[in-house]
């Protein structure tokens, strides 16, 4: 069986996905109140916008209760994997080390955030790890 690719969300539907993955299923009222307040984005907006990500695929609403209760149908990681592979092919030609070198070069990286990529290639380079 096939696995289904769910489209790409654009940009308002990523910020309301950014709200569930951060605070878990969650009503309009409760999305509007972080998205509408940080973009001045109206309720009857985010409402349409929810009920578009629902007939996508992104997420899936419960309607057991009177208000509505909506979750994120990808994870974070899912969809930050499905952006990298497209920006990696379409801007970087499928080189891992363009992209690396550019993202590095773009935005210093903390001593941390260093160190965390320095012990990723360490466990990638390891035996039966990596590519």
């Amino acid at each position: 069986m096939k696995k289904q690719t769910l489209p790409r969300p654009t940009d308002g539907e990523l910020a309301i996905l950014n709200v569930l993955w951060e605070k878990g299923p969650s009503t309009v009222r409760d999305v509007h109140e972080i998205v509408g307040r940080a973009q001045k984005t109206g309720y009857t907006t985010i409402l349409k916008l929810m009920q578009i990500m629902t007939e996508k695929g992104l997420v899936t609403r419960d309607e057991s209760q009177q208000a509505h209760v909506y979750k994120a149908a990808v994870s974070e990681n899912q969809t930050q994997r499905s952006f990298m592979g497209d920006l990696l092919e379409r801007v970087f030609s499928g080189s891992a080390k363009k992209l690396v070198m550019h993202a590095l070069a773009a935005k210093k990286a903390s001593p941390t955030e260093l160190a965390e990529i320095r012990k990723l290639l360490d466990d990638l380079e390891k035996p039966g790890k990596g590519t």
